[in-house]
């Protein structure tokens, strides 16, 4: 049976591309998308899968996401594939053609639903509120009519599953994101705290800047970075224009770099706003490094507070206590981290995702 998954585009590197990648090389899957950082896939170690561009999005939201719908709508797969795959926000839209389907959801639009008035606030000036709010109602109606089109769901966290229960009324099974843990090593717990994550306002990295600010023997080492076209342009430069001198912003780095940090790290700082699962954790724990995390969202799934690190409320002084917990001796975490990230590992999922495949 020959697959194909459908993704939105490869740009900045998250969670998605790498779950949607490591899918494709599993089910030898063509991977269908619209735009393609080559340099991010080699960067990933993915040159090896077939990537099919659909053609590149016009870099300006709200027209990005509206031109990566209209492409998805657009194109014909049918006769080519027995089985095809969404993954993101925008592919299922090709999915009125293509059956049988399979969505596996890492959320619905956040902007459209509970977001919504948050994205909105963003907004600079009152013009750009009102063209804003008509785009994510429009949109949002196109959004409900394409789920109707889909098989059957998967969420990646319970988290998700209640989003797409409340927001789409449809049911779905959960499978959680896979890590090859195999690919992870321990090294040393080293002499700094790492963050991976898209510099997306969601993430709340400036929450971080405040926690370590205020820790001068603390360092912290950030990596990740936006594509153009998303929406996170302006908290980023605003980012950059107060990095405490105790943070280094590495932004995109290799896979081979990414499991090097992993591996000399003291531990993991995840800040981000209910967040949908949270797959940094899991690399975290693979590595044998304890995770501080807001208590929030898909982390709940993930991180076993006082065995594989602490979860604490979305502020500064929380998260300030947590780092000077664990820094006292972070050794304590490591076989419990070992062992919980290996519930997560690739075979388990591979094999939950291949018996809904006909």
């Amino acid at each position: 049976m020959k697959a194909a998954i459908f993704l939105d585009y490869i740009g900045a590197i998250g969670g998605g591309e790498r779950v949607a990648l490591m899918l494709a090389r599993a089910l030898n899957a063509d991977l269908i998308t619209t735009d393609v950082s080559r340099e991010a896939l080699s960067h990933l170690g993915y040159d090896d899968v077939n990537v099919i561009s659909l053609g590149s999005t016009i870099k300006y939201p709200p027209i990005k996401q509206i031109t990566a719908s209209l492409k998805f709508a657009a194109c014909d797969f049918s006769d080519k594939y027995d089985f095809f795959i969404f993954s993101g926000n925008w592919s299922h839209y090709a999915a009125r053609r293509h059956r049988p389907n399979l969505w596996y959801c890492y959320t619905p639009v956040r902007a459209f639903y509970d977001q919504r008035e948050a994205m909105i606030s963003r907004m600079p000036g009152r013009a750009s509120k009102i063209l804003a709010s008509l785009w994510m109602d429009c949109h949002r109606m196109f959004d409900q009519r394409s789920v109707r089109d889909l098989d059957r769901i998967v969420a990646i966290s319970r988290n998700v599953q209640r989003r797409i229960e409340v927001y789409h009324g449809r049911s779905s099974c959960v499978i959680y994101p896979p890590v090859d843990t195999s690919r992870f090593r321990f090294q040393e717990y080293g002499d700094f705290w790492l963050s991976v994550n898209r510099i997306y306002p969601e993430k709340r990295i400036d929450l971080q800047f405040d926690a370590f600010r205020a820790m001068p023997d603390e360092k912290l080492v950030v990596v990740g970075g936006y594509a153009l076209g998303d929406h996170a342009a302006q908290y980023y430069k605003q980012l950059m224009g107060r990095i405490p001198q105790n943070v280094e912003m590495r932004g995109e780095v290799s896979e081979q770099e990414l499991i090097d940090l992993y591996a000399r790290c003291k531990g993991l700082i995840c800040t981000a706003l209910d967040e949908d699962f949270g797959l940094t954790p899991v690399e975290a724990m693979a590595s044998g490094k304890p995770v501080v995390a807001v208590d929030e969202g898909g982390f709940r799934e993930t991180v076993v507070p006082g065995k594989t690190g602490l979860l604490v409320r979305a502020e500064s002084g929380d998260i300030i206590r947590a780092v000077k917990e664990i820094s006292k001796d972070p050794s304590r975490y490591r076989e419990p981290c070992i062992a919980r990230a290996r519930e997560f590992d690739l075979p388990a999922f591979l094999d939950q995702i291949s018996r809904l495949m006909p």
